[in-house]
């Protein structure tokens, strides 16, 4: 059992690693919540486009990419993408001279252009830049890791805190006590919604690492020792972009095969939408068909002969590393699309826990602060030494976590260079 000196020095953590995430997972759960419903929410966007009236004149795929890159003088054709249903409208993305990414909504039969949206400007882009970079680039993205990171410590630190040291039995336990006032109330709903989350959440904190910049980029690093195959996610969106950029910028190779030859061939692959066709071109002499579907184990990509459309290469979740599986399936959970609405639901439920967290958090912190003071507690406790094996999984985590790690180096210099704040 852990003594009075240290439940006080966890509490005090406890206390100061919300103080520096809550806002962020405050703007992290909104975001996240939000972007779980990408397909519905990019179906409602484009509703105006799809189930079209038809008279069953269709154009051709070549078609459909002269009219779109007419329409936008000067791009790049990047991916033809394979319209779902016979009617809907086809979508082809281009690169811009300025480099700017765009999807061009093209008529299947009339070839007119329906609509063209900037890659950027799709309200599930700018909700996925907020939630992974909070619109602000690799600095958004190095705040976003220090906030996971020290809401990890937040959670783990509650557990512990949380943790029964007497039978008490299920209430304030399992479920709160809701006739015993409300600062009881608000105490046990911030323990017991942290009781019912936590391992949801440290599951969405710990799968996020592989988008991060830090954690990201070890990852990719270790991930090189085991694995050859492009990683099929990337650690910033800015790396992202430059990458279709580059693929844009390759001049298309002739082939005697067409859009709809490809589209016939990979019919019976059955490949989960939205399948994306990427036409042959100097950097990849092959046709190039891609399954970018969220639930990542079943994504597909396929490597066309130029001249047959023979299978030249098949890159499939079972021949991929395992360290590459647990990201995928972790990558597509943490999206909520590894097993449909269930994963959905899961995942919101989590997110409106999060916030529930918080919102208690800073209630308990409001009613409790002494008068005229912020009623923060100072981050040392007189008497708590930490032992060899305190300090040797502090090391542990922030090697894990150099961003955390770093934060914890500055705070351990500002605690020794500046005045005590007077907080209580």
């Amino acid at each position: 059992m852990a003594t009075t000196v240290t439940w006080k020095a966890l509490w005090r953590w406890h206390f100061h690693a919300g103080l520096l995430c809550i806002p962020f997972v405050i703007v992290l759960s909104i975001t996240g919540s939000i972007y779980l419903f990408k397909p519905q929410i990019d179906a409602f966007a484009d509703r105006a486009v799809d189930s079209l009236p038809l008279t069953g004149q269709r154009a051709t795929g070549e078609q459909h990419i002269a009219a779109a890159l007419e329409s936008q003088p000067g791009s790049k054709l990047f991916v033809y993408e394979v319209p779902q249903e016979p009617d809907d409208a086809v979508r082809v993305h281009l690169y811009a001279p300025d480099g700017a990414g765009r999807i061009v909504y093209v008529h299947p039969e009339t070839l007119a252009v329906l609509k063209s949206v900037p890659h950027t400007a799709r309200f599930t882009e700018i909700l996925r830049m907020l939630h992974g970079e909070l619109l602000a680039g690799k600095t958004g993205s190095l705040l976003v890791e220090l906030a996971a990171s020290w809401a990890l410590i937040m959670l783990g630190t509650g557990l512990f805190l949380w943790w029964p040291r007497e039978t008490r039995g299920l209430a304030g336990a399992a479920y709160p006590r809701l006739t015993r006032g409300s600062r009881v109330f608000w105490r046990d709903l911030h323990a017991v919604t942290g009781v019912w989350i936590s391992a949801l959440a440290m599951f969405l904190l710990i799968t996020a690492m592989p988008w991060t910049t830090v954690v990201g980029q070890n990852i990719l690093t270790l991930r090189g020792w085991v694995a050859t195959t492009p990683q099929g996610w990337a650690t910033n969106s800015g790396d992202e972009h430059a990458q279709h950029r580059r693929e844009a910028a390759s001049a298309t190779i002739a082939t005697p095969l067409t859009i709809a030859d490809i589209v016939a061939r990979i019919a019976p692959e059955n490949l989960e939408p939205p399948v994306r066709l990427y036409l042959p071109n100097q950097q990849q002499p092959y046709w190039r068909v891609r399954s970018e579907t969220q639930n990542r184990p079943k994504v597909r990509e396929l490597a066309l002969d130029p001249l047959t459309g023979a299978v030249l290469h098949e890159d499939r979740f079972a021949d991929k590393s395992a360290l590459d599986k647990a990201i995928h399936v972790g990558i597509a959970a943490h999206e909520g699309q590894l097993f449909g609405l269930p994963n959905q639901l899961l995942g919101l439920f989590t997110a409106f826990g999060l916030l529930t967290l918080c919102v208690s958090a800073i209630v308990m912190w409001w009613r409790r602060r002494p008068d005229g003071a912020l009623g923060v507690p100072a981050p040392h406790v007189s008497g708590f030494r930490i032992g060899t094996g305190l300090k040797a999984g502090i090391l542990a985590v922030a090697l894990l976590l150099p961003v955390l790690g770093a934060s914890l180096l500055i705070l351990l210099i500002a605690g020794r260079l500046l005045p005590p704040l007077r907080t209580a």
